[in-house]
């Protein structure tokens, strides 16, 4: 690709932003629709549970094969698809008729939104060369997670107090269209120089492992244990064919190899966690404080906005610091705040008194806002160019499968201790073992983050870059 002017890799990292946007929009917006919705389609907890992660989970399914795929066939043709699908995903999410067809209609949804934000990272990486500048773009980049945070669940209950749950998927078509006439005329193309060639089978047995996984954990309050133990069965029979298959290809979908890098495993690690932490949180709060203390959706967004604030003011602060002091700090003050949120639930229910249950959500925002940039930084940076599209995309699944076992778990803690029982009831003693869960997620984020980000750490990003760069160099030349 081009070296490009200043204001033109300005323009690029934009049109990416919006793209993260509309996605992450769409997560926080659902968030505080989940009541509105349950209460017209008639939903279960495992109903609302499904809302969510078949978007996360077929997002989380395909975005190694998106990114892949894109640094193949072209990164800006596989980023219009995606804006393309998600827009007439969010269409149909509008029209659904009832639960099960708006379950299916997120899948589509999720099948677009795996071309979009692995695919910007990508195109982030190859525009942003320099490594200081990288990780500020990246650093504004995450920084739009803040502003969805921000906007979303004020704008989606404005939405679903005055118009219905049904608006907040219009928010996704303007944004959507706009995003995509602006790449065609201003994201140039690019590709790896060595296009890599599909791995069906490997992508078949990730499907396999997230969705067994998930409807095992999600169904378990509610199904028999046979029936569970089967889908269970299911998922670790398909984690251990991965890992004996995906070794085995030249060209795998999932490159063991980078696990090597103790900063790439760790930012696995810690952005599972982390967004573990997010979904079980939003998906917490939203329940309690529409349907406990009986808040509008409005209300709900305006309590949230603490939380949100803080999301925002620290994302593009940890991307500047990330680019000056390396991400150690960053990951150090993610864990301690998240984990000190987590702790104020579970041990002290914040949530029964307006001022704990605002410093809760200032400090969980807070360590929200202070992980993504380390976690995409360190995925990409000690990764060969090259591959930027497929290492990308493996921070972007660890991010999607984090938030889809958060919400599952979590939602299946919450549906067994609530059982039959109403809410306002039983619902603080019935949440408190998911705000431990919460509160472990940022203790890993914690431990994992300062393992991963020393010295001996950083020495084995190098060996495994070289090593990745010396393979390429030896397929290339035929030896």
């Amino acid at each position: 690709m081009p070296e490009l002017s200043h204001r033109r890799r300005i323009l690029v990292l934009a049109i990416c932003c919006m793209s993260l946007l509309i996605v992450s929009l769409d997560n926080t917006v659902l968030n505080v629709a989940l009541p509105s919705m349950q209460n017209e389609l008639h939903a279960s907890v495992a109903g609302l549970q499904w809302t969510i992660d078949a978007y996360t989970l077929v997002l989380a399914s395909l975005l190694m094969l998106a990114g892949s795929t894109a640094d193949r066939i072209g990164r800006k043709r596989v980023f219009m698809a995606g804006l393309v699908v998600f827009t007439i995903g969010s269409a149909l999410c509008s029209l659904a008729p009832n639960l099960e067809s708006l379950i299916a209609f997120r899948m589509v949804q999720a099948v677009g939104g795996s071309m979009l934000n692995p695919v910007a990272m990508s195109i982030i990486t190859n525009t942003f060369t320099d490594p200081r500048e990288r990780a500020r773009a990246i650093g504004l980049w995450g920084g739009v997670v803040g502003i969805s945070m921000a906007a979303g669940p004020l704008v989606g209950g404005l939405l679903v107090d005055s118009v219905g749950w049904r608006s907040i998927f219009w928010l996704n078509l303007p944004v959507g269209l706009a995003a995509l006439l602006l790449t065609f005329r201003y994201v140039p193309e690019s590709r790896a120089p060595k296009a890599r060639r599909p791995d069906p089978v490997g992508q078949l047995l990730v499907i396999a492992l997230l969705g067994s996984l998930t409807y095992a954990i999600i169904e378990a309050p509610t199904s028999g244990a046979l029936k569970v133990a089967a889908f269970a069965a299911l998922a670790m029979a398909a984690l251990l064919s991965l890992l004996w298959y995906e070794p085995r290809r030249a060209e795998p979908l999932i490159d063991l190899r980078f696990f090597r890098s103790a900063p790439f495993s760790g930012a696995t690690v810690v952005a599972v966690s982390a967004f573990a932490a997010l979904g079980g949180f939003l998906f917490l709060s939203t329940l309690y404080l529409q349907n406990v203390r009986g808040l509008t959706a409005l209300e709900t967004g305006v309590w949230m906005l603490p939380m949100a604030a803080m999301t925002f003011v620290c994302g593009p602060l940890s991307g500047r610091l990330v680019g000056s002091r390396g991400p150690r700090l960053s990951l150090l003050v993610a864990g301690v705040a998240m984990t000190a949120s987590g702790v104020l639930f579970a041990a002290f229910e914040a949530e029964t008194a307006n001022v704990t249950l605002a410093i809760g959500y200032v400090l969980f925002g807070l360590g929200f806002g202070f992980v993504n940039a380390p976690i995409t930084n360190t995925a990409v940076s000690g990764m060969p160019r090259a591959q930027a599209g497929v290492a990308a995309a493996v921070a972007s699944t660890s991010r999607q499968i984090g938030q889809t076992l958060g919400v599952a778990v979590i939602g299946a803690v919450l549906a067994s201790g609530v059982g039959s029982s109403a809410y306002r009831d039983v619902f603080v003693s019935a949440a408190r073992p998911g705000w431990w869960i919460i509160a472990a997620c940022g203790l890993a984020v914690l431990v994992v983050g300062a393992l991963s980000s020393g010295p001996w750490a950083r020495r084995t990003a190098e060996r495994t870059a070289e090593r990745l760069e010396s393979a390429e160099i030896k397929e290339a030349a035929g030896v």
